[in-house]
């Protein structure tokens, strides 16, 4: 199985460092943030790995991570050119994940504790489909929050950032796709604020039956703000051998 890493964006929330250094490059604890996603595939036997980002920062990850020989894995890179949305860099990865019938997908500042080994391998058992790893939160308004059929087995349908929230889990930035995912994003249109959205992606699937789910157990952090940023950290120094 493959998988693609988006690390481009602003990173609005993180100015003014950010202004200098792409949001995935901020050092967690004793590395930059997006080896922590990197080592999660390697972790779970995923070597084949493509990272889309932004212009101004490809040159920080190419002299940072090279083709990747040092954590043991293979890296290709792709540009996105402006910011139009996560289901807009997805689309990018189409010729990289190629034939290829399921891979992962995962933002770069998510950060979390479990390994993905069972969850890459549950979703591998689905003759078709998709698959999001859900958090359970105590603030699920700042999220994309799911709403479960009867049977408690797959989503009905997502809703970003709902006042009224219809559960409270959160849907984090951990995806997994068949390769119809390419059809569904050229299906979508812009929302509101101009981009493809992840959301409308994963509510395709939740239409058709076909968005099954998992639950992350341990800790689980979005690293986009100063205070996720700093908890991330600290929870990766605990775990950190003397």
């Amino acid at each position: 199985m493959k998988a693609v890493i988006l690390a481009g964006g602003t990173g609005t929330r993180l100015r003014p460092l950010t202004s200098y250094l792409n949001k995935h490059m901020l050092p967690v604890g004793k590395y930059p943030m997006i080896l922590y996603s990197i080592r999660k595939l390697k972790e779970a036997g995923i070597t084949d790995i493509e990272l889309v980002t932004g212009r101004s920062s490809a040159g920080l990850f190419t002299e940072f991570l090279g083709s990747g020989r040092d954590e043991g894995v293979s890296l290709t890179y792709r540009i996105q050119e402006e910011a139009g949305g996560i289901a807009e860099a997805l689309k990018l990865a189409e010729p990289f994940v190629g034939s290829s019938p399921k891979f992962v997908m995962l933002l770069g500042d998510n950060l979390f504790e479990e390994p993905l080994t069972a969850h890459i391998e549950a979703f591998g058992e689905l003759e078709e489909g998709a698959m999001v790893l859900l958090k359970q939160v105590p603030d699920p308004h700042r999220y994309g929050v799911p709403e479960f059929d009867a049977g408690g087995e797959t989503i009905v349908s997502i809703t970003e950032k709902p006042a009224d929230p219809k559960s409270n889990f959160c849907v984090t930035g951990i995806y997994m796709y068949d390769s119809s995912v390419f059809s569904f994003i050229d299906q979508i249109k812009p929302s509101r604020r101009g981009e493809l959205e992840i959301t409308d992606v994963n509510n395709a699937y939740a239409s058709k039956g076909q968005l099954r789910f998992r639950t992350l157990a341990g800790w689980w952090t979005d690293a986009g703000t100063f205070d996720s940023l700093h908890e991330a950290a600290s929870r990766l120094r605990e775990g950190e051998p003397e």
